[in-house]
């Protein structure tokens, strides 16, 4: 398992930012086929790295609804091509994969395919109920599947308490956490708000901090210019999609302010 300096050296300023691919070919708002859908990720690959960015994670964000665990080969193998060419156009930039909702075996596939340095699985141990029905996590064959792949080096960011999701019972969220970390074997933990673009509560980071010292925690959701300062003294770094982009696409100017104001909290810290 990474620890926080294993994290910090893999990801830096401390954010990753999010290549939010177009609906893929087989969904139902699929338009346009996938050279389209690679032109946009490209632009907010180029976008991101222009900013400062140095580590980005595609996900299937549009291909609403939502498989609940194993998606469909065409999306794979969509995904796949699109990594390809996100990993040919800037092959020094960190690349992750999350495949949603919830279908780790895809991300690893997806992984090992075009080189990629991590995956994200939404529900990882535990169980929590979705607008997709109720998800169980898969560690047990996560890690094994990781092994059989020869995959060791790429890490695992797994969710707690995943957004637009509840859990099945109520638990403590340090214990969560510890389950998640000392039993799920997860690299690193994403701590999110309830909703896409939803702030996260520092109070639940610093629950976090304090079970798992050496675990590196990141934001998953909701960070903005205006709130990253909430965080600072507790995550190792931030996922940021929505606050980067306009009219629909990443926007240098938005990156490069947002890394800006991470140098000043590195240099404060």
């Amino acid at each position: 398992m990474w620890t926080r300096k294993d994290f910090q050296r893999r990801c830096r300023p401390g954010c990753i930012g999010m290549i939010h691919l177009a609906s893929l070919p087989g969904a139902p708002t699929h338009d346009g086929g996938l050279d389209a859908v690679i032109e946009a990720a490209l632009a907010d690959l180029s976008a991101l790295v222009a900013g400062g960015v140095t580590a980005v994670m595609m996900e299937n964000f549009n291909d609403i609804p939502f498989h609940p665990d194993n998606v469909p080969a065409i999306t794979v193998a969509s995904m796949a091509v699109v990594g390809r060419e996100l990993r040919r156009q800037q092959p020094d930039v960190a690349l992750g994969v999350n495949v949603l909702r919830n279908d780790a075996d895809s991300a690893l596939a997806v992984a090992a395919a075009v080189g990629a340095s991590f995956i994200r699985i939404n529900v990882h141990t535990g169980s929590m109920v979705t607008d997709q029905g109720p998800l169980v996590g898969q560690a047990h064959r996560t890690l094994r599947r990781r092994r059989e792949l020869g995959l060791d080096e790429v890490g695992i960011l797994a969710d707690v308490r995943v957004k637009h999701a509840a859990p099945l019972a109520a638990r403590d969220l340090a214990d969560e956490a510890r389950d998640l970390r000392l039993r799920g074997l997860a690299d690193a933990l994403v701590v999110s708000g309830t909703a896409t673009g939803a702030a996260t509560d520092p109070a639940d980071l610093q629950v976090l901090r304090e079970a798992l010292p050496d675990c590196p925690l990141l934001v998953g959701s909701g960070v903005t210019l205006d709130n990253l300062p909430l965080y600072r003294d507790l995550a190792d770094a931030v996922i940021v999609g929505t606050s980067l982009k306009s009219d629909g696409r990443v926007a240098v100017d938005r990156v490069q302010a947002l890394i800006a104001a991470l140098g000043r909290r590195k240099d404060s810290s």
